[in-house]
């Protein structure tokens, strides 16, 4: 397949969001960037070539909050994707969610976010429209695997 060729074919993109949990709150972000720029969701974002899972994880959530974590584990994923207002499809990401435990730092926005703060997990509402899509449910998730 030519250069030419290969280059026009898009295929979904890896990235990670770190879901910080610590006393009961959440990390989020509101971000910046599409998709859902201006909206609350979690730090996060590609995968570079030949890093880790683990490595961007903390790498991004450093990058955009200031934060240091113990990585626990990857737990799911999902798919985001950034389509323009006539539906078109820009970009298709695959988020690889991550559980993490709050170890240092106060969340101070960077890179790409616009505010970074802690959040109740008990506040978390599903059907908020300020939030990304899932977040209630992801962190709830995270939570669990942080406290055992």
């Amino acid at each position: 397949m030519s250069d030419r060729i290969q280059s026009s074919i898009r295929r979904p993109v890896a990235a990670i969001i770190s879901v910080v949990i610590c006393k009961r709150e959440v990390l989020l972000v509101r971000r910046a960037n599409r998709p859902d720029a201006g909206r609350w969701g979690f730090p996060g974002g590609k995968i570079e070539l030949g890093e880790s899972i683990r490595a961007a994880a903390m790498r991004e959530l450093f990058e955009e909050t200031q934060v240091r974590a113990e990585v626990l584990q990857a737990y799911t994923a999902i798919d985001a994707f950034d389509l323009d207002e006539d539906g078109t499809m820009n970009q298709h990401f695959v988020l690889v969610g991550v559980a993490c435990r709050w170890l240092s730092g106060e969340p101070r926005a960077g890179d790409d976010a616009l505010e970074a703060r802690w959040f109740p997990l008990k506040g978390l509402i599903s059907a908020d429209p300020a939030m990304s899509s899932g977040v209630a449910e992801m962190a709830r998730q995270a939570a669990t695997l942080v406290e055992t």
